[in-house]
């Protein structure tokens, strides 16, 4: 009879890529995993990884066992969400990015707890790199990143594909929601994200691609700390519209679309392959999609006939 704990066992060697590893993430010895493992394998009478040395790489029944079983924990997950639900409300443990922090995060908590005022909700703001790594260790039930390419053990849907805007200290001059070429501005002094951060590349891609000049470049990763010294100074900033929506009829900052070429990001919902995500998790991300459309018909709305004239 294949146990549960077999079945765990093989889908942490699976995501993580090795015996040792898969031990530390479900508490256990390498030598425990290996065996339950190994027992599972006669179990089922075939190989699940070929290993050569200490290498070790699933072999094809491996994988498609492997899709089997995140379907069989997520629906035993799932089971233990409902109990726990009706007897508390539930618990969500959400992850985001601080341009979701800083705009659809407070309409999305405020119309959640009047839905779930029974539900417990933790957030934490970090970037992408963190937040996916508390998603593996199963200490997040959600987050809200910029696309990536994808990692094991991790599930991805769109959020929202968003225009990026130029963001500098209000200059009265007429231009705010006005569409720009960057390649059309005298020397720019950027502040940009630490080169860890996607977005970092995405956009020194996007300046070395179109002939965008730089005159100097200033890292900071604290995203209000940039808006404050941008507001302050003749420094510039691209940012997504979406983190600057709520600011496009405050007399603080110009937000003008890049244009000539346009530039988007995609920011995706990641959890948990073998999870299902709780009730309450579930929950926010529906109110949190129907914020992210919120804002994705403002900009049809207010900035988008700025770039047909």
């Amino acid at each position: 009879m294949v146990s549960l704990r077999q079945l765990k066992s093989f889908v942490a060697v699976f995501e993580e890529g090795s015996f040792t590893a898969a031990g530390e993430r479900e508490g256990a010895t390498q030598s425990g995993i290996s065996q339950h493992v190994r027992m599972l394998e006669d179990e089922l009478g075939t190989a699940l990884f070929g290993r050569n040395g200490r290498a070790i790489e699933a072999t094809l029944a491996g994988k498609q066992y492997y899709l089997d079983c995140v379907d069989i924990l997520k629906r035993l997950d799932a089971a233990h969400h409902e109990v726990a639900v009706r007897q508390n409300g539930g618990l969500a443990r959400i992850g985001v990015m601080p341009t979701i922090s800083r705009s659809i995060l407070a309409p999305t908590l405020d119309k959640f707890l009047q839905i779930s005022p029974g539900a417990d909700i933790s957030i934490i703001e970090a970037y992408s790199g963190v937040l996916t790594d508390l998603l593996l260790k199963g200490e997040l039930d959600l987050a809200v990143v910029p696309a990536f390419e994808g990692a094991v053990g991790l599930s991805s849907q769109l959020l929202l594909h968003d225009r990026e805007m130029l963001v500098t200290a209000k200059r009265n001059d007429g231009q705010h929601l006005m569409p720009v070429s960057l390649a059309s501005l005298g020397p720019l002094k950027v502040v940009l994200p630490g080169k860890q951060n996607t977005r970092r590349r995405n956009i020194e891609t996007y300046f070395t691609t179109n002939g965008v000049n730089v005159a100097r470049r200033l890292e900071m990763d604290a995203m209000m700390g940039t808006l404050e010294f941008v507001a302050a100074t003749d420094w510039v900033v691209v940012l997504p519209f979406v983190m600057m929506s709520s600011d496009i009829d405050r007399d603080r900052f110009d937000i003008r679309p890049l244009a000539d070429p346009p530039m988007y990001s995609d920011f995706i919902l990641i959890e948990p392959s073998r999870k299902l995500m709780t009730p309450a998790a579930a929950l926010f991300a529906s109110v949190l999609k129907a914020e992210a459309e919120r804002t994705t018909a403002l900009f049809r709305d207010r900035v988008a006939p700025q770039l047909e004239t």
